[in-house]
């Protein structure tokens, strides 16, 4: 049953808000991190098929950037965490923000004028895209710094819990 943000059972799918926005992120990350692998062999070795697969990873990676960005301005409510984290969180919004933006541009731009580019024009298109891959790669770093240096989003109960149990140790050999 999909809640109101703010509610703590909201949840979509079986996935509450903040979970749902973890299992959405990776997806396009990877798909946008391949468009332009793709694209980048495609321009250097002149395949056609290479830049069709760097297309629909493009239009793919967007698609799923934009579900990621929508799941986490929906959970970012809901997830418990600290000043600091609160933070990293904003920063973390607002670069996935910047990628989602200068992505949906690359692929707007290329839907427009692909057919029309001269080797300069998709070029600069690959740079455009290359930016665009260097701001995921941090919004990425602030999720992760988020999740694993704050514990952003562990239900303070849980950390607490999980604080004891490690401090009365672990052996790997039981």
């Amino acid at each position: 049953m999909l809640l109101l943000p703010g509610d703590p059972g909201a949840s979509v799918l079986g996935y509450d808000l903040p979970r749902l926005h973890a299992a959405l992120n990776d997806f396009p990350a990877a798909l946008l991190v391949a468009a332009v692998l793709f694209d980048l062999v495609a321009l250097l070795a002149r395949r056609d098929s290479l830049r069709t697969a760097g297309f629909w990873c493009l239009v793919a990676g967007t698609a799923g950037a934009g579900l990621a960005v929508v799941s986490g301005l929906l959970a970012e409510d809901l997830i418990p965490h600290s000043g600091a984290a609160h933070e990293l969180m904003e920063g973390h919004e607002r670069l996935g923000l910047i990628t989602l933006a200068l992505f949906a541009a690359a692929l707007a731009w290329r839907l427009l004028r692909e057919r029309r580019w001269a080797l300069g024009e998709r070029a600069l298109h690959l740079g455009l895209t290359l930016v665009a891959t260097v701001v995921l790669v941090s919004a990425a770093q602030h999720g992760g710094d988020l999740v694993f240096e704050h514990a952003g989003g562990i239900r303070t109960e849980v950390l607490e819990q999980e604080l004891q149990t490690r401090a009365a140790g672990h052996d790997h050999r039981e």
